[in-house]
């Protein structure tokens, strides 16, 4: 931990003393700084500057670098470099990149440059892309990795051990080299471990393990990222429905799934994109924001609407005005805790048909407790303020509807839309807010102007 934390201080300075370089306009020695950067924390400065410098920084990259550099970049920063440069340009600077990150990074491009770029590169970088770009970007065969290792079972392990030494280097994270068939079928994997450690003169088809975790070509990434964590895998086969080997998916892949999805999680119920460029220009920015802000105006006017309903009670009644946002923000955060709860254990893979209904139940049971608690307070305190019993009734009982149908909300909201295929993390927080409004609003003066 104190290595880890002394590596992102010095990486921390390096930057700051970059920034202060740029200031001074010593472009000579920003270059050099700059270049001298892996290619990571070049990314993250690039991230990390106004978008003026950003295109003034990226100038001073140095071309067999910018490859790497642009792999570490967010989406929309890739889409604002990648948009500047001719085909044969993207062809040169992605050469070398693994398979994976350069079909995440072709597919920034519109359809028709994509063909360009394809026909600039030469004919076995080509054929590993399209296999690549032939699969959904959010499935298993959208991360896989052509590059990988095999061997046939017949082999001894002296002559696996010379096939490697042939090569200048391995792809990284192997930790295994795959067996197969004469079909390219996958039939069992050989650990690094168990190579170096056995006798040479075993044959791979003695020593390989058969009982190997494949992963299927077409299963979400959300899925593979949960077998790799459950099972703790470094690299994983990605087979087709016949048993054919495609590729490997690596866990630097798997990691990037995971942040990519807590992000978007994070930002997702705010109406952000994770890939939004946080020094993006003002315009941009705020033609992304807009309609999300209009929707949330349009659910205001909702709730206003049914405020205006009961403005002669409001009138007779000054207290009501004071209490009811409190009864409306009580059940958006109650309800925005289950639905962060719901939400996280879908993107888990831990809610599912079969306990959905008991987790609903859960959350009312606990909604309930804890509505009744607060009510018998917030009611105590609100008929001692305005010394109006019947008030305070009027208030605990509103506050325990409330709460009741935005736990409910929360819970079931996120598993309906999944069913409409709508993303809950999305749309989930805007319903959710609208619905606690209306309810809070409708519940409470509902109530008041009955009873008075």
């Amino acid at each position: 931990m104190l290595e880890t934390t002394d590596t992102s201080i010095q990486t921390q300075e390096q930057l700051e003393e970059l920034s202060s370089a740029l200031e001074s306009g010593s472009f000579v020695r920003v270059r050099r700084m700059l270049n001298a950067l892996p290619a990571a924390t070049i990314a993250h400065f690039l991230e990390s500057s106004p978008h003026s410098a950003r295109e003034a920084l990226w100038q001073l990259v140095e071309k067999d670098n910018e490859g790497e550099v642009l792999n570490y970049l967010n989406e929309d920063i890739q889409a604002d470099i990648l948009g500047k440069l001719s085909p044969e340009e993207v062809a040169s600077m992605t050469e070398g990149l693994e398979t994976d990150d350069l079909a995440d990074i072709i597919q920034q491009l519109p359809e028709q440059v994509i063909y360009q770029v394809l026909l600039a590169m030469d004919e076995q970088d080509r054929n590993r892309l399209e296999a690549v770009l032939s699969y959904p970007e959010d499935t298993a065969g959208g991360l896989l990795n052509t590059d990988t290792i095999t061997v046939r079972r017949s082999h001894t392990l002296d002559v696996v051990l010379r096939y490697l030494r042939r090569h200048n280097e391995i792809p990284l994270m192997t930790d295994s080299i795959l067996v197969v068939s004469r079909n390219d079928n996958l039939v069992g994997i050989l650990p690094l471990r168990t190579l170096l450690v056995s006798d040479p003169n075993a044959t791979v088809d003695e020593v390989m393990i058969t009982d190997y975790n494949a992963i299927p070509v077409d299963m979400s990434e959300q899925e593979v990222a949960q077998v790799f964590e459950r099972l703790d895998l470094v690299s994983a086969p990605v087979i087709d429905e016949n048993g054919k080997l495609l590729g490997r998916i690596t866990i630097d892949d798997v990691v990037d799934v995971i942040r990519d999805d807590a992000e978007h999680s994070l930002l997702g119920m705010h109406g952000l994109d994770e890939e939004d460029d946080t020094f993006a220009p003002v315009f941009k920015t705020s033609k992304r924001r807009a309609i999300w802000l209009g929707i949330h105006l349009l659910t205001a006017f909702l709730a206003s609407i049914v405020i205006s309903q009961f403005s002669e009670t409001i009138d007779q009644i000054v207290a009501l005005a004071v209490l009811m946002g409190i009864v409306a923000s009580m059940g958006g955060v109650a309800g925005n805790q289950t639905l962060t709860l719901v939400i996280r254990g879908m993107a888990l893979g831990q809610i599912g048909k079969t306990n959905a209904n008991w987790l609903v139940k859960r959350e009312l049971a606990v909604t309930a407790v804890n509505g009744v608690f607060w009510a018998l307070i917030a009611g105590s305190i609100s008929a001692w303020w305005f010394s109006d019993i019947k008030l305070g009734l009027i208030f605990g009982s509103a506050m325990i509807i409330n709460l009741i149908i935005a736990a409910l909300t929360g819970a079931l909201l996120p598993l309906f839309l999944r069913a409409l295929k709508i993303d809950p993390a999305l749309a989930g927080g805007v319903g959710l807010v609208a619905l606690t409004d209306v309810v809070g609003f409708l519940s409470f003066l509902g109530l008041a102007a009955w009873m008075y």
